[in-house]
């Protein structure tokens, strides 16, 4: 694969992902309509590892004993905490909120590369997060509903998985490069089944009548384990390796367009102000890429 079609590959994968998470907080909240935020993140993981089972037995056989911790760390830092930590937050937080903290992840990808894995980045790579950054800021805060702060107290819980994304990325970027995206998906999300069905069986969740709305809200929820979970981390495995780890973080900032993709749909009005965000964004994300 040539360079150019070697980008155009990049850009594709980052497009399809932003589509993936930008309609994950859509499911979310449609899951937690008669489900508890517990039982929807561990729904969402359940959902993903057995999907994902197959193909974690066949790559089981020729695994590296040695690397199965950092793949189970992996998995921890990149789904599992920030599963329960996003439904938690969303319960409380304004969606606008979320999608600012959740466009944290790579600045934290940058600082925590910079402290803990000694990354010496070019300034313009800097500059190109931290426009992006403010374009996405200014986006949310120029919606018709602008961003509501209260119980602020739940921003931390998004925070913290930010948090964990940047680590995450980092520690795959550096010391999983040689495991393939699928084996690293799918071994991760097979052992994440078992805390996660314990956590359902805890919960109630077997115990609950079979209404329409559980039933309803159950599929909101495993469509969310399946595709932005299983299908979306092998994707993202996949993007960290080929166009790098921060081109990969940057995927936070696509949401945005897919919010309004959504609200285009919806016969919003889509104001000019709005659209010079979006075309900050993308020079950020262009700039920190290039």
């Amino acid at each position: 694969m040539n360079e150019q079609k070697a980008r155009l590959f990049h850009w594709l994968l980052f497009i399809v992902l932003s589509a993936i998470w930008g309609s994950s907080f859509i499911l979310m909240k449609e899951g937690m309509k008669h489900l508890t935020p517990y039982q929807v993140a561990s729904l969402r993981l359940l959902s993903a590892g057995l999907v994902l089972l197959p193909f974690a037995l066949k790559a089981i056989k020729s695994f590296p004993r040695k690397d199965f911790p950092l793949v189970l760390l992996s998995g921890l830092l990149g789904t599992f905490f920030p599963a329960y930590l996003f439904c938690i937050a969303e319960t409380q937080l304004d969606s606008g909120l979320a999608g600012i903290l959740n466009a944290l992840t790579p600045l934290f990808t940058l600082l925590i590369g910079a402290i803990f894995f000694h990354s010496v980045l070019p300034v313009k790579k800097w500059m190109g997060v931290i426009i992006g950054f403010v374009g996405l800021v200014l986006l949310m805060i120029s919606g018709k509903q602008g961003v509501s702060f209260n119980n602020m107290n739940y921003s931390l819980f998004i925070i913290l998985a930010t948090i964990f994304y940047g680590l995450n990325v980092n520690v795959v970027s550096r010391h999983l490069k040689h495991i393939p995206s699928l084996s690293i998906a799918a071994v991760a999300f097979s052992v994440l089944t078992i805390p996660a069905g314990l956590i359902l069986f805890f919960t109630g969740f077997f115990h609950q009548p079979y209404t329409a709305g559980f039933t309803y809200s159950t599929g909101a929820a495993s469509i969310l384990g399946i595709f932005g979970t299983a299908v979306a981390s092998i994707l993202f495995y996949m993007l960290m390796k080929r166009a790098g780890y921060l081109f990969a973080s940057m995927v936070t900032y696509g949401i945005p367009f897919v919010a309004l993709f959504w609200g285009f749909l919806a016969h919003e009005t889509i104001m000019p102000l709005q659209i010079l965000c979006l075309v900050l964004i993308l020079a950020g994300v262009w700039l920190a890429n290039k």
